[in-house]
């Protein structure tokens, strides 16, 4: 259910449409994060596409609603358990990594198991997620790979050392998957948003407003937007639209690229 539109963001963004011709028939695809936010309307529009979709989220439940609604399958795994990962389908001829968890604070006072978390579940588990799934995708000659990184897989921001460090790896780890899975048909591309209408957003305002020692209502304004020429969020919907379109008939030439998706953000 879309959130409504904090102070200070600015009206909410167009419904996102599927691109014309975008027809997934027959293709069957594997996202991560799938219960929610981004993840859950890249699951969504690959289905309205056609698309026989796997959605991957910890949260069994919405999971499991979201893939009720789309005719789908639900998976409930830990990203962060190595094992759990390879009990996923490898039959994928898409794969949309798109789980992510944030943490704000200071270098000095980061938890060192809460780094290693964020890395596991944003880094290893899409190099994963590769090994299991491009040997099916070389196999027949076609793949898309489309990371969902961030404005902060271009650019950094202080206090979020774990989740930048994370985004910039999975910038570099689709690069490589780019050239390597060139000659077999797969492209392999990173979508970068700006702050996007998601729990994950809207739960760390309070953790940004102790950061920066700021009103919580000064976040979305002097912290989130500041560095973005369009002042509101990014709505989920649109970044799923950029998704479907990197899996579409007319972008088959672009690959190991970083679509910003930012507002103006990294223009500046």
């Amino acid at each position: 259910m879309t959130s409504p539109t904090p102070r200070g963001a600015g009206p909410a963004g167009p419904p996102a449409e599927a691109p014309a011709g975008t027809d997934l028939t027959g293709r069957t695809a594997l996202v991560t994060g799938g219960a929610s936010g981004i993840g859950r309307a890249c699951a969504v529009a690959l289905a309205q596409a056609g698309a026989f979709v796997h959605v991957v989220d910890r949260h069994a439940d919405a999971a499991k609603d979201v893939a009720d609604e789309i005719d789908g399958e639900a998976h409930a795994v830990d990203l962060a358990d190595p094992a759990a990962v390879e009990t996923l389908p490898a039959r994928a001829d898409i794969l949309v990594n798109s789980a992510g968890l944030q943490h704000v604070a200071a270098i000095e006072e980061f938890p060192p198991e809460r780094f290693d978390l964020i890395q596991k579940v944003m880094v290893t588990a899409p190099f994963l997620l590769l090994r299991r799934t491009l040997p099916h995708m070389y196999a027949h000659g076609w793949g898309r790979v489309v990371n969902i990184s961030s404005v902060h897989g271009l650019r950094a921001s202080p206090f979020k050392s774990a989740y930048v460090a994370a985004k910039h790896a999975l910038e570099g780890l689709s690069k490589v998957t780019a050239l390597e899975g060139a000659e077999h048909g797969v492209t392999s591309n990173c979508l970068c948003p700006g702050y996007t209408r998601t729990p994950l957003v809207e739960d760390q305002i309070s953790a940004q407003a102790a950061a920066h020692g700021i009103a919580p209502e000064q976040v979305l304004t002097d912290v989130l937007l500041r560095r973005s020429a369009v002042k509101r969020l990014i709505e989920p919907a649109e970044i799923a639209a950029a998704a479907l379109w990197l899996c579409g008939p007319h972008s088959g030439f672009v690959t190991g690229a970083s679509l910003p998706l930012d507002g103006g953000w990294t223009a500046g």
